[in-house]
């Protein structure tokens, strides 16, 4: 049970590519998305001034094999710090911990979905399940495929495999360069990302033996 004027606090995680956080920035703006984004935490700095433009704090967090853990433990500080509900990997382009994950879960989230889990939303740059991982366009591209697509899902410990919330997709060609892939799928990242967290948001989004049930 939920109240329905409640307004959830959303940390976003980014890396280098600004093109899904300034989408969801300008839509919660424009109040399109029914959230507030007072933190953004980044492992690169270029878009330091893009969050502060919309208000939110940022926050360069650094990430290697060597300190992992301790900027995971960081980042879940800054979040029970800034009572986030929900974290949204808009390109954040690393892999979180179970532990991160976990602990996240655990620590009662206002608002937040408890034991439950599914308290992290991430972009992916392909039509799960197919090009799972790394450079999934390069994959495609190699594939020949006709269909390229993003995928916005639930964040489990198991690499891009979490329960699957939206998924758009655009027609490709023979003619088309990798780069054209890319620059094709950004719109289907934007989309697919945006459409996703306002199911979340709205709560209409059940999740039932590692599948959704999507209430739109």
């Amino acid at each position: 049970m939920h109240f329905s004027d409640e307004v959830p606090r959303v940390a976003i995680f980014v890396s280098r590519q600004e093109h899904c956080l300034v989408d969801l920035l300008w839509r919660t703006r424009a109040g399109e998305l029914p959230m507030t984004v007072p933190l953004v935490i980044s492992n690169h700095p270029q878009l330091q001034a893009t969050a502060e433009s919309f208000g939110a704090a940022f926050v360069h967090l650094p990430v290697s094999a060597a300190t992992k853990a301790e900027v995971e433990a960081e980042q879940l500080r800054l979040l029970a710090d800034h009572g986030i509900e929900l974290v949204v990997l808009a390109k954040y382009m690393q892999v979180l911990s179970g532990e991160f994950l976990e602990r996240f879960d655990a620590a009662g989230r206002p608002g937040g979905s408890g034991a439950s889990g599914h308290g992290v939303i991430n972009i992916h740059h392909s039509f799960l399940p197919a090009f799972q991982g790394a450079q999934p366009y390069h994959r495609a591209w190699e594939r020949g495929v006709k269909l390229i697509g993003a995928t916005a899902h639930y964040v489990t410990e198991e690499l891009d495999a979490g329960p699957i919330i939206e998924q758009a997709t655009v027609h490709v060609s023979h003619r088309d360069e990798v780069e054209d892939l890319i620059r094709k799928g950004r719109d289907t990242e934007r989309l697919a990302l945006a459409r996703a967290l306002r199911l979340h948001l709205r709560r209409q989004v059940m999740v039932y033996r590692g599948r959704t049930a999507v209430f739109d």
